[in-house]
């Protein structure tokens, strides 16, 4: 017994002696080579349909003939592709944001460098909160309200060029 365990110990592992685990590789299915293989005739596809023929594909959603799910959950409403989509900022944070630094021009580089909207991002500015500071704002949209606020605190509400003629 210990012999055994002795030439195990014996034995180096190095590229020319590696091999898969007893029962971990199969032979591979050799079809379509007649009926001495075993998997003559109709080589392993069965009889008659769409699976057996050559040059078949399954389709991606197939439920085998029943009703795919995308055709029985029903749809409704639609995706409107012109659609601008704004990130909100509402004035109380515009009023932290002052607080924190001090500014008296808030633009869009100004937002960007302090995390609150991302580099794509079109800004609409909301009123909720207060503003208490005159501050110079620029963004791409502003609601009355907003703009209203802003300017009862003394501040300038300033649209880009680009937003003036959309609008």
């Amino acid at each position: 017994m210990n012999d055994h365990l002795m030439t195990k110990q014996k034995i180096k592992m190095n590229l020319s002696n590696l091999r898969p685990a007893k029962g971990s590789v199969r032979e591979r299915k050799r079809v379509g080579r007649g009926q001495g293989s075993g998997m003559g005739g109709t080589s392993t596809r069965g009889h008659k349909g769409a699976q057996s023929r050559s040059g078949y594909s399954r389709k991606t959603h197939f439920e085998g003939g029943q009703m795919p799910l995308q055709r029985r959950v029903p749809k409704f409403g639609f995706k409107n592709i012109n659609r601008v989509e704004y990130k909100p900022l509402n004035l109380d944070s515009i009023q932290k944001l002052v607080d924190e630094t001090k500014a008296t021009v808030v633009d869009i580089d100004f937002l960007l460098q302090h995390g609150l909207i991302g580099k794509k991002d079109l800004v609409k500015i909301l009123s909720r909160g207060e503003l208490t500071s005159a501050v110079e704002v620029h963004a791409h949209a502003f609601s009355v309200s907003a703009r209203d606020a802003i300017e009862k605190a003394g501040g300038k509400v300033i649209v880009p060029a680009k937003e003036q003629e959309a609008n």
